[in-house]
């Protein structure tokens, strides 16, 4: 009777454990709207890559959450093995492909853009520029001549703007354009844009072949059938780029 039931425990135990390991967990950083962010009304992870991420989850046949990550640590969480994969609005670089890797994109190579207090302002040497610590976005402005101002979160990087801390914040135009339409006027964005990366991806570990095919086979079955197009037309607009 013994042995019955400390194999009754261990099959349970085991099955706990597979069960355990069906979940793939999605870091994401639910700062960055429209990309991922925090619903006022519910509390709630909301935005582009929280439905995209259940969607490639369903078709993909796995079962997933989604995990609230600071931006400035998410790529090391990763790999510890906090969460399987990172959804954040990250960009393809060569740079972040050294030490993670990378599914197909599913937001083709996009422009970043300035937005500042006023339409003339000088973005050049001497300029001071705001951007988010660890961006493909800092990383130019500190290549470009101006001075680079670094914040933790994106709203910072605007509330240095608004406060004469910097000229102008250099980020994702997707994530600047609804900023300075809903300013009044107190923003705006600048002529100048910039194409920078490979794209959007999904961060895998390197070891993660398998979970990183059913993930390709997910983003290219919406590629084809026309859905990623619809669904990020509804976030970013219809002058957003698709493929």
């Amino acid at each position: 009777m013994k042995k019955m039931m400390l194999a009754t425990a261990l099959l349970a135990l085991t099955a706990g454990a597979s069960l355990a390991q069906d979940v793939v967990r999605i870091g994401t950083e639910g700062a960055y709207e429209p990309y991922n962010y925090i619903d006022q009304a519910t509390g709630e992870l909301t935005g582009f890559e929280i439905e995209l991420g259940n969607e490639l989850c369903k078709r993909a046949t796995l079962n997933c959450e989604f995990v609230q990550n600071a931006w400035d640590s998410i790529i090391p969480n990763l790999q510890s093995g906090n969460y399987d994969l990172i959804m954040a609005g990250m960009s393809i670089t060569a740079e972040r492909d050294e030490v993670i890797d990378f599914s197909q994109n599913y937001i083709p190579p996009a422009s970043s853009a300035y937005l500042a207090l006023t339409a003339d302002v000088a973005i050049g040497e001497g300029a001071v520029i705001a951007a988010q610590t660890g961006t493909i976005q800092a990383g130019y402005v500190a290549e470009s001549g101006a001075t680079l101002l670094e914040f933790a979160t994106p709203d910072e990087t605007v509330a240095a703007v608004k406060n004469g801390e910097a000229d102008a914040v250099f980020a994702d135009k997707d994530y600047l354009a609804p900023i300075a339409a809903d300013s009044n006027g107190e923003l705006v964005l600048l002529a100048e844009e910039v194409q920078l990366g490979g794209g959007v991806g999904i961060g895998l570990r390197e070891t993660d072949a398998e979970l990183k095919d059913k993930l390709n086979a997910a983003i290219q079955s919406m590629k084809d059938d026309g859905s990623l197009n619809a669904m990020i037309t509804k976030w970013f607009g219809p002058e957003a780029a698709t493929f």
